[in-house]
């Protein structure tokens, strides 16, 4: 134990090395093994684990993955960086990539909605009587499906007027303002209860400043997540690679 060698050979770690130099306690390490994240250490003939400084860049890579993606996506991807291709490794990292920047197009798309639906409301636009409009009509403006409607109804997003015998339902001013609401917060990603949450904001403070800093909370967690996969990078990198050579990787 603690042996040291030059080059690209392996250099034997114990457990609490590698906590150190991944950033990890000691039984996270062992939990992460345990779960897959990095493969089985080699054990000597006392029972002790033995690491290779692959060991650590796979932890490393796993930690940027999980602020990036969350733990369980990271530990699936991991799985396929270690046994596919380098040309479907960079593919599956690129692809996080991709799915990052869209969140945060959806989520700067959205911001831009609230600040259209505020001037709007600020200029006194769209304020006719006449502008109420059927379920169908409404549906087809947002470019959802009237069940869509119906549903949001149901989990108390949106409050239409019911009109005629027939209960057919009529969405006046504030209901179609609401609705665009939440076609906004739906596109950024959000669930149904964030979404309630942030409609219950809305209509306690009379205005769309909260649901604009929910917003731009999000936008700064798309950032943040992105962060951590670049921070992840090289140690990715050194995963792939070893995978492609496995004369260099850990022991399993």
């Amino acid at each position: 134990m603690g042996e040291l060698v030059s080059g690209s050979q392996r250099v034997p770690l114990r457990t609490v090395d590698v906590a150190g130099d991944s950033g990890y306690s000691v039984q996270q390490v062992r939990d992460l093994e345990r779960l897959g994240v990095i493969p089985e250490a080699a054990r000597s003939s006392n029972g002790y684990r033995s690491y290779t400084p692959l060991h650590v860049h796979a932890l490393r890579a796993y930690r940027g993955l999980a602020g990036a993606v969350g733990p369980v996506a990271a530990r699936q991807l991991l799985a396929e960086l270690r046994t596919g291709t380098t040309a479907e490794a960079a593919s599956a990292i690129n692809a996080v990539h991709v799915r990052l920047a869209g969140e945060r197009e959806e989520a700067l798309r959205a911001q831009r909605a609230l600040r259209a639906i505020q001037a709007e409301a600020d200029t006194g636009e769209f304020e006719q009587e006449s502008d109420a409009m059927t379920i169908t009509e409404l549906a087809e403006a947002l470019h959802v499906r009237p069940s869509t409607l119906r549903f949001w109804e149901q989990e108390g997003l949106v409050t239409p007027e019911r009109v005629t015998s027939l209960r057919a339902r009529r969405y006046g001013l504030s209901a179609i303002r609401a609705a665009r609401i939440v076609v906004a917060l739906r596109g950024a990603g959000y669930g149904i209860p964030a979404v309630r949450e942030a409609m219950g904001s809305l209509r306690r403070l009379d205005g769309l400043e909260e649901t604009q800093r929910i917003l731009r909370h999000r936008v700064d967690q798309i950032a943040t997540r992105t962060m951590a996969l670049l921070r992840a990078g090289s140690d990715l990198a050194t995963v792939v690679a070893s995978a492609q050579d496995p004369a260099t990787g850990p022991r399993s």
